[in-house]
């Protein structure tokens, strides 16, 4: 250990312990000071990968009109492009309730719209007076329907 020390101070470098359970103990010469810097970076650049995805989410009605359904439904694209997850909610007010069926189209329609970047991650579901559906994007799907344009282009 002092000989590994004095080798450590003749190259101006640190000698860090890497397992002191170890017998004998595992011991390494490197600056410190970098060493911890790339670790903080490596953790940073992993930090800034995983936190991209956040949760959007769109409104819809039951009486909704085909230039809001399509108006929202490139918006729903869009953010499924880019990464991140949607919250569909379909609200519904007085008796509109009592028809579920007419919320549970519209998701549909818009499921069968975004399979080109998405899929659905949570099939719709009642809760109150809200029918709500979860979609990820989809990256496989992604990558098939960019081959695919790229093949009519040519």
């Amino acid at each position: 250990m002092p000989e590994a020390l004095n080798i450590a101070r003749d190259l101006d470098l640190d000698l860090v312990e890497v397992a002191a359970q170890a017998n004998p103990p595992v011991c390494r010469i490197m600056d410190y000071g970098k060493f911890k810097y790339e670790t903080s970076q490596r953790a940073k650049e992993s930090r800034k990968k995983s936190g991209s995805a956040s949760l959007k989410e769109m409104k819809y009605r039951p009486k909704i009109g085909q230039g809001d359904f399509d108006t929202k439904t490139a918006a729903v694209g869009k953010f499924l492009s880019e990464g991140h997850k949607v919250k569909i909610t379909i609200m519904f007010r007085g008796r509109e309730v009592f028809h579920p069926e007419l919320g549970r189209d519209i998701l549909e329609r818009v499921a069968v719209l975004i399979e080109n970047v998405g899929k659905v991650d949570q099939f719709p579901k009642l809760d109150g007076r809200n029918m709500t559906m979860v979609l990820s994007p989809d990256k496989q799907a992604q990558l098939k329907s960019k081959n695919t344009d790229a093949e009519s282009v040519d």
